[in-house]
């Protein structure tokens, strides 16, 4: 899993580590698979919500423009992706 610097998600599969107890503080020792459950809409952008396995914690990240658009629209449908 890797980012562009500027997220902390795949911009294929769309998943992330669980690192943060809140954003940016790699505070968590958790590290469990934070997998993209569920795509929502909030004034105007998309935000991909994530939740993970080991823990059940959940968060949420903006989607980025070099996201993967199919997993993007996969996700939004109910559809789980590998």
């Amino acid at each position: 899993m890797v980012g562009n610097g500027y997220t902390n998600h795949c911009p294929q599969c769309l998943c992330s580590k669980h690192v943060d107890i809140n954003p940016g503080d790699r505070a968590s020792d958790c590290g469990g698979l934070m997998k993209p459950v569920e795509i929502e809409q909030k004034n105007g952008d998309y935000v991909i919500i994530h939740v993970c396995e080991s823990c059940g914690h959940m968060k949420k990240n903006k989607v980025s423009p070099n996201d993967n658009i199919e997993a993007i629209i996969a996700i939004s449908q109910g559809k789980h992706i590998q």
